[in-house]
This record gives structure tokens, sequence and C-alpha cells, in this order.
């Protein structure tokens, strides 16, 4: 009798145990915007890395951090190297505008500005990982809001208006 009780006791323990709420660092969040740098003067589309390339969307003080292994007060880590970026979208907005500065701090310096359009759509992922948003690009080509007549950006292609990973490109700029 004692060991049915036992055996009842210890069935009853297992009963009560729940999943463990703990969101998996490999589940899928907001994606961010993916742009990838062409080079424009060359007719078959090739790949073109930019140069201390600095990106600031309206309302931040100091820009998107690409180097995180940085020191805050350290300003090389707003500065990009490379031909792909990823960039945050305001969920809460229909609207994120950046102002795209080439060759930071040096005298060729040249901002460019630019603006995108989206829907979002809000994503329940799971009781311990919340929601995520997804971003739908509105505009066929993105607005160039140059702050000077120099622009350094010539055209911008949306090749994926959905954001719905950021293991795909979505947006193709040409300089």
């Amino acid at each position: 009798m004692k060991k049915i009780i036992l055996l009842l006791l210890i069935s009853f323990s297992f009963l009560s145990c729940e999943k463990d709420d703990i969101c998996d660092a490999t589940t899928p969040t907001t994606p961010r915007l993916v742009i990838e740098f062409y080079d424009n003067s060359i007719a078959t589309p090739t790949l073109k890395s930019v140069t201390n390339l600095k990106a600031v969307a309206s309302g931040m003080s100091e820009g998107v951090v690409f180097n995180t292994a940085l020191p805050v007060i350290n300003p090389s880590r707003y500065l990009f190297n490379g031909n792909k970026i990823y960039l945050p979208l305001n969920p809460s907005a229909t609207t994120t505008t950046f102002s795209l500065k080439y060759d930071f701090g040096s005298a060729s310096e040249n901002e460019d500005v630019v603006t995108y359009n989206y829907t979002t759509q809000e994503v329940y992922i799971s009781r311990a990982c919340g929601y995520k948003y997804l971003f739908n690009l509105t505009n066929t080509n993105s607005n160039i809001l140059s702050v000077d007549s120099n622009n350094w950006i010539k055209n911008i292609i949306i090749a994926k208006p959905n954001l719905e990973s950021e293991n795909e490109v979505h947006i193709k700029m040409f300089f």
C-alpha cells in the first residue's frame, strides 16, 4: 500500500510541472531592413563597399551602432564599412527616415536622407517571446531627399518589400 501511495505522489508531482517560459535565442524576432550596396558605374550589378557610413534615424542622436564591441565613447562604433547593413525600422510608425552619411568625418563626407514608408503587422510568437513585427514597404521606390545637390546614392531598388526575416536583401542601393 505504501508503494502505491508513493507512486501516486510521484506521478502527481510530475503532472504539476510545466514548460519553462524561456525565449530561445534562435527564435526570429522583428527583422531589420537589409540593404546591399552596389557599384552604379558598372552595367552588371556588382557589390561595392561603403566607407565610414554613419546611419542616423530621425529622432536619434548618435546613430545606429554597427560595432558593439567598441566602447560607448568611441565614435567608430557608429561607422560601417562593408556592402551590407541592417537598419531597424520603427514598428510604432509608418515611416522611418535615415540620414546616411558616406565617408563620415572626412572632407568628402556626403549626406543623403532616405525615407522608407511601410505598414506593420504584429505577429504572436509565444508566451515567452511575446510579439514581433513584420514590415511591408509600401513605396514603389524609396524617397531620396538629399541635403545638398550632390547625391551619393544614385538609385534605390526594393528587391523584397516584405520584411519577414534578415536572411534576404530587401533594398539594393547603387552609388
